[in-house]
């Protein structure tokens, strides 16, 4: 484990953070009841590093974070390999976004995590060859993902339940680190492949492929939260104000990655997160963030999980693990705080 950056509180950093925090005041994003809460239970705050840039919102999130009382605020880069989930899972990291499938599979398996708020509707694509036009072409074809229960395999073994195909038997999976999928193009030796931000970009920028669902637009999968955020149960159990207020600090930053765009992209390459400008900000101009009040992100957990039930990948009903593993009284009180 190495950690990428962990920042004291300081003078500067409090004046940063208040103006930081009266910007969000003229746009909107400051919600009144913040002054009458408690202060945290605890000042300091994990969260996970990764080069996923549709989690921008929890990196945007970090001055907003310290205007709530935090004053150290780590983001944990965990070697290749480890997971978001087992991240959060070990309580190596406090709260961390997450995509809903591995959420799922993580519940059944019995980590100890919770599922707190929605955070952004379709962030990824599937891109297909000449031979893949629709999602049920991909009955007899080879795909290429990270790995077996990777995001891009769940949400595509759901894509295919979805319209008929069981994705167990139906589709032939390669398995290659998604830098290699142009070359394996190139060979004929995959037909169809899924990803998200900034490949989805420079890949359609180079016309490689086309795309053949776009989960930001396409039905049903636009309808629903792909990203939500997760925390450690423990630290959730023993930090209830800490928590509201990080989740607070996130989906602030979240509908400032919906109305700053520009903004968002060049933190995101002053930062490090990526070194591409241009396939930042069109990744940040077309996931919807801004739009995270108007979903139900249980919807969004039973829907997946209905898909994953019906393959076999989960054996517990939807309603079991929206029981044992969710609890959206942060973000019910968030919704209704911060009325946009």
């Amino acid at each position: 484990m190495r950690i990428q950056h962990a920042r004291r509180f300081s003078r500067r950093r409090f004046l940063e953070g208040v103006t930081l925090a009266g910007a969000a005041g003229v746009l909107g994003l400051h919600p009144r009841p913040v002054a009458a809460e408690p202060p945290p239970e605890t000042t300091r705050l994990r969260l996970n590093w990764s080069s996923s840039l549709c989690l921008a919102p929890e990196y945007m999130a970090e001055e907003l974070l310290y205007a709530e009382g935090f004053t150290e605020v780590q983001y944990v880069k965990k070697e290749a390999g480890v997971t978001l989930h087992k991240a959060v899972a070990s309580g190596e990291v406090d709260l961390t976004p997450n995509f809903v499938g591995p959420i799922l599979l993580q519940l059944e398996a019995g980590d100890p995590i919770v599922t707190l708020a929605g955070l952004h509707i379709g962030c990824t694509e599937l891109f297909g060859t000449e031979q893949v036009r629709t999602l049920r072409d991909l009955k007899g074809k080879t795909v290429v993902v990270r790995g077996l229960g990777m995001p891009e395999h769940i949400f595509l073994a759901s894509m295919a339940a979805y319209v008929g195909l069981d994705p167990r038997t139906d589709i032939h999976w390669v398995f290659h680190p998604m830098a290699e999928a142009e070359r394996l193009l190139a060979e004929g030796k995959i037909d169809a492949w899924m990803a998200g931000p900034p490949f989805a970009q420079q890949w359609r920028a180079q016309q490689l492929g086309h795309v053949v669902v776009n989960m930001s637009s396409d039905r049903p999968w636009s309808q629903y939260f792909c990203c939500l955020m997760t925390g450690n149960r423990e630290f959730v159990r023993q930090h209830p104000v800490a928590t509201k207020r990080a989740l607070r600090a996130i989906l602030k930053a979240a509908d400032v990655c919906g109305r700053e765009p520009e903004r968002v992209a060049r933190f995101l390459v002053d930062k490090g997160y990526t070194a591409h400008y241009d396939a930042a900000l069109q990744a940040v101009q077309e996931i919807p963030y801004d739009k995270w009040r108007e979903y139900d992100p249980e919807d969004s957990m039973r829907f997946y999980a209905l898909r994953l039930h019906e393959i076999g990948m989960l054996k517990s009903s939807p309603q079991k693990l929206i029981a044992q593993g969710t609890d959206w009284r942060f973000f019910n009180e968030l919704k209704k705080e911060m009325k946009g």
